[in-house]
């Protein structure tokens, strides 16, 4: 008990230390513009200032909703009794919400396959959260879409069992993790955006969450790239989150 409680008291100081790096950026940047602002000779440079003010502002109200979220995540599942969740009936229902995404997101094709084994109908539930199962997967796909290409862009929704153990597999046709370290991703406030996207649109925290949430829920979060054989081109990203069934199913 004690080695755990020194834990999370040096994981709560790493993470204390992360979130006043993060934060300092737009502050730092808003303070510059603020203090400019009644410098600026014409509408266009008091426009420019306003601007910034404005992303600066959106991006300290996205991180802290991020940092709120990631500090609650644990005595959240912690306190909530896990229950049954059926993932085939949550992934089809979140893919649904996902295709009716048009007029502010990038358009996509996303298809959802059940692997099923010939002649078998294998029950694909696991216990959990759902809302916080959700989740991870919304983030997923959302940060796939985010570096698909524009036009014919593709996302794969996989769900499989193997082994005592469920696993959701997302696809896309991006260009792939260019981490050098591909596990560095999940670090927090880790960013590698898609060329094109403007500074600050991310907090970096989505797939720290989502690898905390699945750990929560015994399981794990992966990432890899697919590769063609053939060339050895990187053919787009793969994650891989692997849960445990009910012991009962």
């Amino acid at each position: 008990m004690t080695n755990a409680l020194y834990d999370r008291i040096d994981a709560i100081e790493s993470f204390a230390a992360d979130v006043s790096h993060e934060l300092k950026n737009p502050l730092t940047s808003l303070r510059s513009a603020v203090e400019t602002l009644p410098l600026a000779k014409n509408d266009q440079s008091r426009q420019r200032l306003m601007d910034v003010i404005q992303h600066d502002v959106r991006r300290l109200d996205r991180l802290i909703s991020d940092i709120s979220d990631a500090s609650r995540l644990d005595a959240e599942l912690a306190r909530s009794d896990a229950k049954p969740v059926d993932l085939e009936v949550l992934l089809s229902s979140l893919v649904d919400v996902s295709r009716q995404i048009r007029s502010t997101k990038k358009p996509v094709e996303l298809d959802y396959i059940i692997d099923q084994k010939p002649g078998t109908k294998a029950r694909f539930i696991v216990p959990g959260h759902d809302l916080r199962l959700g989740q991870i997967i919304t983030n997923l796909i959302e940060n796939a879409r985010s570096f698909v290409p524009e036009v014919g862009g593709k996302i794969t929704v996989k769900l499989s069992r193997t082994r005592g153990r469920c696993l959701i597999q997302i696809e896309d046709n991006g260009p792939g993790i260019q981490a050098e370290d591909i596990d560095r991703i999940f670090e927090r406030f880790y960013t590698d955006r898609p060329e094109g996207e403007s500074f600050g649109q991310n907090s970096g925290l989505g797939l720290s969450i989502s690898r905390q949430i699945a750990e929560a829920h015994g399981g794990t979060l992966k990432a890899e790239n697919m590769i063609d054989p053939a060339s050895g081109r990187i053919l787009g990203a793969r994650f891989i989150l692997a849960l445990p069934v009910e012991a009962a199913s």
